[in-house]
């Protein structure tokens, strides 16, 4: 039997179906909105997928991106539904959190918040959640979409082209960067840490401080006698 008739291998994995630059956008805006969904795999495997020829890799390129805009303008747009007064309102509700820390947040994020939205989408973690607080101050929309597509485009091609240079070792790419966001996290997990211990030792040192028979405020307590009541005057 002759196997002329057979399909090589490289042409049944050219014929295998699958979602192409569309799908990969779409799990990209997912990854936005679900962060444990990573970039670092998604995107270095569209880079394979594309040089396999079952993909262009400029189309990945652009769909990706698209995704990283529309999955980070869900977010802003979650924030600015929230608003400001709401933010204000749940720190005010929070163990250990300090109205006072988010108006500092918010001050920084006026000073720095270009800054933030480009540079942020290159940090793991923080690429979707830097959205929200650029909703919630309202950061001009068109300055907001370009510095996300900017900084998108740049993370974006990196991963993919890095897939499509290594071929059939592009989780090669994964397993750097996975790297780097474990670190990323840490130090995210550190400082949480830390502020919450700073917190707990100054409320406890306020408490040790306070003088016996003062109110939380350090005013005198006075205690109201009942009408009548001859309290300190003798019996004569």
């Amino acid at each position: 039997m002759s196997t002329s008739s057979r399909p090589s291998s490289a042409a049944t994995r050219r014929d295998r179906p699958t979602l192409g630059g569309p799908g990969a956008g779409l799990a990209i805006a997912l990854e936005n909105l679900f962060p444990p969904l990573p970039s670092e795999v998604i995107l270095p495997l569209a880079g394979f997928t594309a040089s396999q020829g079952r993909m262009d890799v400029f189309a990945a390129v652009a769909w990706t991106t698209a995704g990283s805009v529309v999955g980070a303008l869900a977010l802003y747009l979650l924030g600015a539904l929230f608003g400001r007064d709401r933010v204000i309102a749940a720190a005010a509700r929070l163990p250990l959190v300090k109205v006072a820390d988010v108006e500092r947040t918010e001050a920084w994020f006026l000073r720095h918040g270009t800054k933030a939205v480009f540079f942020g989408r290159f940090v793991p973690l923080f690429r979707s959640l830097i959205s929200i607080p650029a909703g919630v101050e309202r950061m001009r929309l068109p300055t907001f979409l370009a510095l996300t597509a900017a900084g998108s485009l740049i993370w974006n091609t990196a991963f993919i082209a890095g897939g499509y240079a290594l071929g059939a070792r592009w989780h090669e790419v994964t397993d750097v960067v996975g790297l780097y966001s474990k670190v990323i996290l840490a130090v995210v997990a550190a400082a949480g840490l830390a502020f919450v211990a700073v917190r707990l030792l100054r409320a406890g040192r306020g408490e040790r401080r306070r003088p016996a028979g003062r109110d939380p405020e350090g005013a005198p307590r006075v205690v109201l006698a009942p009408a009548g009541c001859q309290c300190g005057e003798g019996d004569g």
